[in-house]
């Protein structure tokens, strides 16, 4: 193998205060209970980004098995996280919105309805003239829940996992660089200019701004992609404020959406073409990191406006925790797709509430 592969989404990670009642959050409401791990390792790697010094933590993987991406749930054991310095508003420089996909709207509507979520939006229409509608999770961070196609088993199931998310920038055709040349996100949905009406509802939502929604062709392959799925990057570019950067002025793993990651092979390939691409990694792990119930190879850069996107090239990871059956996609064909069945296994690490 020579080139890097980008397998899909991974996770995207978010920061709480405790962990373990967001699992929970994620778990029963937007059905994120299979837990991959859950690390109380030390975080070390990442201690410029945390006052230069490593800083004890907890952090749940969290998985929905109807297909799509996770969330890493990680929470600060040492001292108590903080939020923004200034409330998070549509535009500001970072990760806003987390996007999760619906099989049927009005069902998705209803479901969350009756489980007491904050809904901050009724059922409106993005730019692509897809249903999609938006609420708050318990701590504050908006998602957007949006019709989709792409599922893994999607049987019973009204909800699915996180497939991509809302990026605030400075400029988009600068950011191109990073999710369309080196991650693959060149397909455009759609790229508009103006004032949205989905957006009302939301912080900062009535102000003018350049939208871009990029996808991938539909050649994702490698291990885990059947489950990821499909996934989308949508940058949106505040044309008339100057926006705030979310994480200015605290660590990383405070409150909020902290990082997204890529699942990905061959990591020495893909260090040195975002090297060349003036996009150097900041952070980058030893080739066989203990992540607790799974390790690999991960590392951080930070996009244009130095928000920190992590790739992680999973090397072991369990599938049964119960009997300690894990599965080594270090020697697997990068190319080739684990088994249904084999995937399917990981729903006996469903935690029930």
């Amino acid at each position: 193998m020579e080139g890097k592969l980008i397998n899909g989404i991974q996770q995207i990670g978010v920061g709480v205060a405790d962990a373990e009642e967001a699992f929970k959050w994620y778990a029963t409401v937007l059905g994120a209970d299979v837990q991959v791990f859950d690390d109380n390792n030390e975080a070390t790697h990442m201690a410029p980004y945390m006052g230069g010094k490593p800083r004890k933590k907890r952090a749940i993987m969290g998985l929905n098995m109807s297909g799509g991406s996770g969330y890493e749930i990680w929470q600060h054991t040492e001292h108590v996280s903080r939020p923004p310095v200034n409330a998070v508003q549509l535009g500001d420089l970072g990760i806003t919105m987390a996007k999760v996909k619906s099989k049927d709207i009005n069902k998705s509507y209803e479901f969350l309805k009756n489980k007491g979520v904050n809904i901050i939006s009724k059922i409106v229409k993005d730019p692509s003239e897809t249903a999609c509608f938006y609420i708050e999770d318990p701590y504050g961070n908006q998602i957007q829940i949006r019709e989709f196609d792409s599922w893994f088993n999607y049987k019973n199931v009204n909800i699915g996992g996180q497939y991509g998310a809302f990026l605030g920038v400075s400029d988009i055709d600068k950011s191109l660089k990073l999710y369309a040349d080196i991650l693959g996100y060149h397909k455009v949905v759609y790229d508009e200019t103006g004032t949205f009406h989905d957006l009302q509802n939301l912080a900062n939502g009535g102000g003018k701004f350049r939208r871009i929604l990029l996808t991938h062709d539909d050649n994702r392959t490698g291990g885990f992609a059947k489950l990821f799925g499909k996934s989308e990057i949508e940058l949106i570019q505040s044309l008339d404020r100057t926006p705030n950067k979310i994480f200015a002025d605290r660590y990383w793993g405070e409150l909020g959406y902290i990082h997204l990651c890529f699942d990905i092979r061959n990591m020495d390939a893909l260090v040195k073409e975002c090297e060349e691409a003036g996009l150097p990694f900041k952070v980058l792990s030893n080739p066989d990191f203990d992540m607790g119930d799974a390790n690999g190879h991960w590392g951080y850069l930070e996009d244009a406006d130095g928000t920190l996107i992590e790739f992680v090239e999973t090397h072991k990871v369990p599938l049964i925790k119960k009997i300690g059956w894990s599965i080594n996609l270090k020697d697997r064909d990068p190319h080739k797709p684990l088994p249904n069945w084999l995937m399917k296994a990981m729903s006996f690490n469903r935690v029930k509430f």
